[in-house]
Order: structure tokens, then sequence, then C-alpha cells
């Protein structure tokens, strides 16, 4: 399945209990889609959410009532730089992270803050929380992995100054380790409790930035590359298993899987949303691998888009966002 979002998207979620996925666009443009198997995804929403990019998009509130539309609230300068990443942490708090490295919390029932960290020095690329010990790890461009601990609201510690931008970060092996990928495609392993320094670094990734980094259980993780790939790895043993899918030829921006891990959703530079089968593509990886193939065959013009970017990680983007979803400007947030 896939669409053409005739604009550069930055961020997908897909909602929580039904096959709807959201998209934030680079026009400020907040798209949200129903999707079936073997049928193009039908538009059943478009709102003008912000008058700058969308960079973060999150359904919120278990997606309740998203397909009105309506706008139930907005944190005017919530940060004081442009909001580049929000995950959810649990059903009512939601943390962000801007564009100078902040960290903050917010109860999204009250509308409030309730922590903050100066966690980082350059833009906050990616977070993932650790519930049973309420710890929140955040990676940056400044080449650092955060843990904020929420109990005590302070900073509880701080990796060493990493060669290259880290992207991404994930934990798995049952809490033991943390994954991040970075700008050089290298991926680095930290073990819990020890983050001083990575313990083990998986190279065979590199050259190409790992832009996209998703956990499908404590042991494999799946990648999105600079090069448009999809590849699923092993970790510890470090490998790569196998490439499941290619996107395009373009940057992948964002990795995201449906609500029961039955598909798995793709944006790029290519201004294209693809959502693949993902119990089809782990286990006939080649079927996606050459229908893209013949995709890119048969069109001998080539894709009808302008020249994007190489990746926009590391740069500067005064942006906006909104939704059942979340935004991604200094103001915040909106529901749909």
């Amino acid at each position: 399945m896939e669409v053409n979002l005739e604009k550069l998207a930055f961020d997908i979620d897909f909602h929580p209990s039904e096959n709807l996925i959201s998209a934030g666009l680079i026009n400020g443009d907040l798209l949200l889609y129903r999707y079936t198997a073997d049928s193009v995804p039908q538009r059943v929403l478009e709102v003008h959410a912000h008058t700058e990019s969308c960079r973060a998009v999150r359904f919120i509130h278990e997606g309740r009532d998203v397909e009105t539309g309506s706008t139930i609230a907005r944190l005017e300068d919530a940060h004081g730089d442009a909001v580049n990443r929000i995950i959810n942490l649990t059903e009512s708090t939601i943390a962000s992270g801007d564009d100078e490295g902040c960290i903050k919390v917010w109860d999204t029932r009250q509308r409030s803050c309730t922590n903050s960290f100066d966690a980082h020095e350059d833009y906050v690329s990616d977070m993932t929380f650790a519930s049973d010990s309420m710890r929140l790890l955040g990676t940056s461009g400044d080449g650092t992995l955060s843990v904020c601990n929420l109990r005590r609201n302070k900073i509880q510690t701080q990796s060493e100054f990493s060669e290259d931008e880290l992207l991404n970060v994930v934990i798995m092996k049952n809490g033991r380790k943390v994954v991040c990928g970075s700008q050089s495609g290298t991926l680095l392993l930290y073990s819990y409790g020890y983050f001083k320094d990575c313990s083990d670094r998986f190279v065979d990734l590199s050259p190409n930035s790992v832009d996209a980094l998703l956990k499908l259980d404590e042991d494999r993780i799946i990648t999105g590359s600079e090069n448009g790939l999809i590849s699923l790895v092993g970790i510890l043993p470090n490998r790569i298993i196998q490439p499941i899918a290619e996107h395009s030829e373009y940057p992948i921006e964002r990795l995201a899987f449906s609500y029961n891990k039955k598909y798995l959703g793709s944006i790029a530079h290519d201004q294209m949303l693809k959502i693949w089968d993902l119990d089809d593509i782990l286990q006939n990886p080649g079927n996606a691998l050459n229908n893209q193939a013949a995709v890119e065959d048969g069109d001998s013009d080539g894709m009808d888009v302008d020249n994007p970017p190489k990746s926009n990680k590391g740069t500067k983007r005064k942006s906006e966002s909104k939704g059942h979803a979340l935004n991604s400007s200094n103001n915040f947030f909106a529901d749909l």
C-alpha cells in the first residue's frame, strides 16, 4: 500500500486501535488516512495545522474523536525553540525535545509541564522511556545519550560525546542494552546503567546514516537508512539478518508500527507514504525488494518530485505540528 503525500513528511504515527495513520508535512499540514489490506489508503482528514513545518505527530488519549479534526488545546511558547521530537510515555503524559536540547514532560490532561531538563547542547533527535524505572533516555545531535530521572526531576547521567550525531534510541534485551543509531551508520550499544561509553559498536550499516530505528522484539530491530533501505538487524549477536524492503533511493525519514504490529509504515524524501505487510516482508523479504525494483524499472522518466535534501538531520528547522497527534514547534499541542 502506498500514497503520494505530495509534500515532504517528517513524521508518521499509527492510531492505537484503529486502521488510521497520520502524517505531518513540511508545509504544516496534518493528514489522516484510513488503510485496509491491498487497497490505496484513503484520506479522511486534512488540517492546515500550522504555518511552518510539522515535525512530530502522536496520537494521545487513545485517539478518541480523532476524525472530527477539531482543536482541543494549544500551548503557546511551550518550548523556547522548535520541537523536533515527541513520544508517548503513559496514557496521560508525553515528552518533547527541541532544537536546543531541552526535554520536557507534559501532562496532556492538565496541559501543564511536569518536568524540564536542559539535557543537550544540540537538537533532541529521539527519546525512549523505561517505565519500570521512570527514566527517559534521549539522543541528540551533540553526540550524547542522556538519562533523565522523572521521579527526581534531574539528569541522572550522560554519555561521553560520540564522534557523530546520535539519531535514535531503543532499549533492548529486556532492559539490559540500549542501542543508538548514528549519522555515520554505526550502531552504538550501551549496557544499561553504564552510559558513559558504549560497550560495543556495529558498523555493517555504514556509511549510510541510520535515520530510523524500531524495536521489533528484544533481539531484533528494524532500521531505515540514508540509502532508502529497510533492514532487519539482530542485536547480540550483532548482524544484518536481511534487507526486507526498499522504500526508494531517498533517505528514510521515519518508520512506525501499526497498533498490532501487522503493518510497518515508512516515509522518505520521495514524498511517499508506504505501508508494508510486516508478516509478509519478514517471511518473504525478496518480494518487497523485487516489487520496488519493478516499479522503478517501469518508470523510465523517474520520479516526478523536486530534488529533496539528502538528509534533514542536524539542521535547524523552525517548525510546527499538530495532532491527536501532537505538535512540533515551540507552540504545543492540538488534538484532532
